[in-house]
């Protein structure tokens, strides 16, 4: 099984590109499973395979504990550590060719702290990973934003440990000039003379960070699935080398 995480900050359509990925892998003939990772999630637009509010809800940690809704999540993913064997048990009965993992809106679980990574290596076992960081392309509008964003994609990298692929989400709700910025920003063109006046620092911070990018972010819409064609050849080259991945129903056809 592949795994692919999606990570970002609050807001930056997560959910919803898991969702639609979903039914884009599905439409391609994939065996796809979600897993849900936020215990503090009301509702979702689909039904996860595995959900770890069957272990630990974050309301209810909230009030039992009298902790306030970023603590009792992080609380929450603590506990989740506690019940590893339960997880691992019933993680081990998900057959998929790709399992989609959607994960919390608060990112320093995994920028930061060590529990994101721990449980994330825990539902992973030894199969292949890769995170799918979502920078909010609105957000990123801003020369001084966009940067940001990638310095937090370069935490999670860091902290996660596994290949990464950065996406510009929401590219539906900026116009075609702000979009075509943030493609050249991607291929280190412009965006120094954007940021404006920096200091020497700043400077070599920025172009260390723009030169470290393997491949630059790509354009995502979730509602009109645009990118997706170029996301799912990009997990591809990460994780089977270019190959599609090899399906039950494939293989049969052979």
């Amino acid at each position: 099984m592949y795994y692919v995480f999606f990570t970002g900050t609050a807001g930056s359509g997560k959910t919803t590109m898991v969702k639609e990925f979903q039914e884009y892998l599905l439409d391609q003939e994939m065996d796809v499973a979600v897993v849900n990772m936020d215990p503090a999630v009301e509702r979702l637009p689909y039904t996860p395979d595995f959900d770890v509010r069957d272990y630990v809800d974050a309301m209810e940690v909230m009030e039992r504990y009298g902790l306030g809704p970023n603590s009792s999540l992080i609380v929450s993913v603590d506990l989740l550590l506690t019940k590893a064997t339960e997880i691992k048990n019933d993680i081990g009965n998900i057959e998929a060719n790709y399992v989609l993992v959607d994960t919390p809106g608060q990112v320093e679980l995994f920028a930061y702290r060590d529990t994101g990574r721990t449980f994330s290596s825990l539902l992973v076992g030894d199969s292949k990973s890769v995170n799918v960081f979502l920078l909010d392309a609105f957000l990123a509008r801003d020369a001084r934003s966009y940067v940001s964003l990638l310095l937090l994609s370069s935490s999670v990298r860091f902290k996660l440990g596994i290949p990464q692929l950065n996406v510009l989400s929401k590219i539906d709700l900026i116009s075609k000039d702000e979009l075509n910025n943030l493609l050249e920003w991607g291929q280190g063109e412009g965006l120094m003379d954007s940021l404006g006046v920096i200091d020497d620092y700043s400077f070599e911070l920025v172009k260390t960070l723009v030169e470290s990018l393997e491949v630059p972010p790509i354009p995502v819409s979730s509602p009109s699935r645009q990118g997706f064609d170029e996301l799912y050849a990009e997990l591809q080259r990460v994780l089977a080398g270019g190959e599609d991945y090899a399906t039950e129903e494939n293989n049969s056809r052979l």
